[in-house]
């Protein structure tokens, strides 16, 4: 509706429910400020103005205001009642990691003294290896801290000084200031060929050899998005580890380190060696650094604010789809993310959950019953490369979650078919907007059951949905809303479907 005249006198709780929706979405008013010139640029707020509009310094013209309603998807006139912000859309304080904790009684017993000597023994029992174990610690650290490191962006920024993109000849010309000498190889050495981590269907990409020279694939010549990612790896390493020499090998293809029971996989030790931790953490770093210099934070923000979160925009700055993937979760301004990286038949080789999302079947054990309506399954078995947005129900904890991803079918360089896929659980931005998630997740389910397992989602639903993909700013969430919904599960043994996709309530694998 069209509003008129002055606003003054009905403006009373106008910044105040402004700012409250802006900090529940996970906005910065820089944030704010660009999406509403996106929507309308003659009428859009300024940064400065906007701060005075929700200190009541300012009150907004009438179509000023409306771009801002269109931004949040709410009435003009929700904006100008009299009623203060409701309870639902006051800020609240996120907790620092995606995965609930709980309370480990008694204290005592979980103490740093006998964690150290209970862990060799749990994990020799489990026969989980200390590298494996090393990715786990990692993966809960990612998670306790949102992906958000800001020490690493900050190296990555003076490095590459927040260019996006970046060129070939961009990240050529610091290695030569870092006097860095690089040659390229059609065969790698036997000695890295006779590691523990090299095996049947990998290859050798790249590798750092001190004190000075990067050694690349001849490959990565033709391929100029995975070279500038090796590029910055190497960059990375030679940045934070001082060109130390360590673990500085990067291998195409699954990492043997998460499956315990793909039979090319080396034996490796369940002891805990202090050298699996320290290579499984410079790894981490590097691939953050890696992904910061080449996608920085600041214009890469950008970049999927003016695209709404689009994969595709990796043809644009010439980088991998999984670095723009695994990006996104770090510099969203919506926290509830997950990332796979998935191998048939139950590898996955790179993880991210910050909303405690379970796990499709593990990376560090083959699971027999993995649900298969999965999106990272759907897209294995399939042949054709492209994405996929899919929304997917499943219960968590006993309540009703709905999730929104994009999965694309990818090869590695060494021609192993592979699946990518970014989500977000999408109940807290429900949440955010007044509305029960659980009502709406329960009448997806309910639609699911009622059709053997997937079924259209519901029209009241579908609209709620692609009013919340608006407020994110993420156009697979409403391409999600238009596809048949899927019922998913933990675990095959708890399968919700009717019938169950196996007799005794499993799903089929």
């Amino acid at each position: 509706m069209k509003t008129t005249g002055p606003l003054t006198r009905k403006s009373h709780f106008l910044g105040t429910k402004i700012r409250s929706l802006r900090k529940r979405v996970g906005l910065t008013m820089e944030d704010l400020s660009a999406r509403c010139i996106k929507v309308d640029a003659d009428h859009a707020p300024s940064v400065s103005y906007l701060s005075m509009i929700e200190r009541g310094k300012r009150v907004p013209s009438a179509d000023m205001l409306e771009v801002i309603a269109a931004v949040f998807q709410k009435d003009v006139q929700w904006f100008l009642d009299d009623a203060p912000e409701d309870e639902h859309i006051a800020p609240v304080k996120q907790g620092r990691g995606g995965i609930d904790g709980m309370a480990l009684e008694p204290g005592f017993l979980f103490s740093s003294d006998i964690l150290q000597i209970a862990i060799p023994e749990l994990l020799a029992q489990t026969g989980t290896t200390g590298r494996q174990f090393a990715h786990l610690l990692i993966r809960a650290h990612q998670e306790h801290h949102r992906n958000h490191f800001p020490d690493l962006e900050r190296a990555a920024d003076e490095v590459g000084g927040k260019r996006l993109p970046l060129t070939v000849e961009d990240l050529l010309e610091i290695l030569r200031h870092m006097d860095l000498d690089l040659r390229w190889f059609q065969r790698a050495p036997e000695a890295l060929q006779a590691s523990a981590d090299y095996h049947r269907g990998n290859i050798v990409r790249s590798y750092f050899e001190p004190p000075g020279t990067i050694w690349l694939n001849e490959s990565l010549k033709a391929q100029p998005a995975r070279l500038k990612y090796d590029l910055a790896i190497h960059i990375a390493h030679c940045v934070l580890h001082n060109r130390d020499g360590l673990k500085s090998v990067l291998y195409a293809g699954r990492d043997m380190n998460v499956n315990l029971r793909d039979p090319a996989a080396p034996h490796r030790s369940s002891m805990v060696d202090s050298r699996d931790i320290l290579y499984a953490w410079r790894d981490f770093e590097c691939s953050f650094f890696a992904g910061a210099l080449l996608c920085p934070r600041v214009p890469f923000r950008q970049l999927l604010d003016r695209n709404s979160h689009e994969v595709s925009i990796s043809q644009q700055i010439e980088v991998s789809a999984s670095v723009v993937m695994r990006r996104m979760t770090a510099v969203s301004p919506y926290p509830h993310w997950h990332y796979f990286d998935a191998y048939s038949p139950g590898t996955l080789k790179a993880v991210y959950r910050a909303n405690g999302i379970p796990l499709p079947w593990g990376n560090m054990r083959h699971v027999e019953d993995p649900c298969q309506h999965w999106s990272v399954f759907n897209q294995l078995n399939r042949r054709e490369p492209g994405t996929a947005a899919q929304l997917s129900v499943m219960q968590v904890k006993d309540a009703w979650h709905l999730y929104a991803c994009e999965s694309l079918r990818v090869e590695d360089m060494a021609g192993n078919g592979h699946v990518l896929c970014a989500g977000v659980d999408l109940n807290p931005a429900i949440e955010a907007q007044g509305r029960e998630p659980a009502e709406l997740a329960e009448a997806v389910q309910r639609a699911c059951v009622a059709a053997g397992g997937s079924a259209p989602v519901p029209g009241a639903v579908r609209r709620e949905l692609q009013r919340i993909a608006g407020i994110l700013n993420i156009a697979w969430v409403a391409r999600s809303a238009e596809v048949d919904a899927q019922l998913i599960c933990p675990r095959g043994a708890v399968c919700p479907r009717v019938p169950s996709c196996y007799p005794t309530g499993g799903c089929q694998s």
